[in-house]
């Protein structure tokens, strides 16, 4: 690469809403790494919960990090051995990194049993999207099609954990199936798009009215205002009296993830994809028993990006996508993106970071 870069701006995460924008230092290419000049960036709610402090899932207690796990951008350069892309890819790239050679890697567990697991934008030995260059290894990393923009790509990781959190851990749901998903953000939003692909009749919970009105163009064939009645009654009044025989908790909410115990049906599957680590959450945890629950968590992805990079490729053009995207700012004015994501979540869908060329 010609006048390659020896360091970017990047932001670098100290502690609860302490954010600064530094120099980051991009060192040679290992022969299996890929340097990618960063096009666009998501503002997760995980993110969002790192900087409040109400997350344990970001690092900063180890040392600052780089957070941005939602992102797409262009290969600028690459290592001696990498051949599955070349300069001027578009790409987008994994959270959870395995190592593919500890004990449980080599057991086929999940990535979030990997015994040397990395995540990138969450630790300071995995430096996120929030930087105007980053550097992964390419076995992490994946082409998108050239015809995609790259707000489109940065939507890869959020549609893929929806993605997975519905079909890679057992839910399956099909047109016999009931679904309830709760909880109507990015992900809830995507795992509405999978679920309505399988022809299942999709119910969605949220309290925030612009959400529940939004996600009916994503997916749901009906919503629900948990702070208007008994979601249980009202679910079994959409479900012939039998309650979901799929409920998929997005929300990571403490009343969300409780509720889910009481709506289920008999027999249901359930995913859990909203992350709550770090705190106890109450629940009545005997309806599992006599409802017979089959619970799975979600934590990262097996392998799952190209699938979910096919998947969207055959239905980016039946969803309006770039209607997620409710802001967009410029990486430099993070402070102010981030001020909308964190205080202003009924508005903020999607806030999406951008980059000069």
């Amino acid at each position: 690469m010609k006048n390659r870069p020896t360091k970017c701006k990047a932001a670098f995460m100290y502690g609860p809403e302490d954010l600064r924008i530094e120099d980051l230092e991009l060192p040679p290419l290992q022969p299996n790494q890929v340097l990618i000049k960063l096009k666009a960036c998501g503002i997760c709610g995980s993110d969002v919960e790192c900087y409040e402090g109400k997350s344990a899932e970001g690092r900063y207690d180890i040392a600052p990090y780089v957070p941005g796990h939602e992102w797409a951008g262009q290969v600028a350069e690459i290592g001696s051995a990498v051949t599955s892309m070349k300069v001027g890819n578009k790409v987008v790239g994994d959270c959870v990194l395995p190592c593919n050679n500890c004990a449980n890697c080599k057991d086929g567990k999940m990535p979030s049993a990997c015994l040397n697991m990395r995540e990138l934008g969450f630790r300071p030995d995995s430096p996120g999207g929030w930087g105007e260059y980053m550097i992964l290894e390419e076995q992490y990393t994946h082409v998108i099609p050239d015809d995609w923009d790259y707000e489109l790509g940065a939507w890869v990781e959020t549609f893929n954990v929806g993605y997975w959190g519905v079909w890679g851990n057992g839910c399956n749901p099909d047109a016999s199936d009931d679904v309830a998903i709760i909880g109507a953000g990015p992900i809830g939003m995507c795992a509405a798009m999978v679920c309505a692909t399988s022809g299942a009749n999709v119910i969605v919970i949220d309290p925030l009215e612009k959400r529940r009105q939004n996600i009916l163009n994503y997916g749901a064939n009906y919503v629900v205002d948990p702070t208007a009645g008994n979601v249980e009654e009202k679910l079994k009044e959409l479900t012939n009296g039998r309650g979901p025989s799929v409920v998929i908790e997005c929300s990571g909410n403490d009343i969300g993830i409780a509720s889910l115990f009481d709506i289920a049906g008999h027999s249901a599957r359930v995913g859990l994809i909203g992350h709550s680590i770090g705190r106890k959450v109450p629940v009545e945890i005997g309806k599992t028993i006599w409802k017979t629950l089959r619970l799975s968590g979600s934590g990262g992805t097996n392998k799952w990006f190209p699938k979910t990079i096919r998947f969207m490729s055959r239905i980016k053009n039946k969803y309006d996508f770039a209607a997620l995207n409710s802001h967009h700012y410029d990486f430099l004015d993070l402070d102010k993106a981030l001020e909308l994501a964190c205080h202003h979540k009924d508005i903020a869908r999607k806030v999406m970071l951008t980059f000069k060329d």
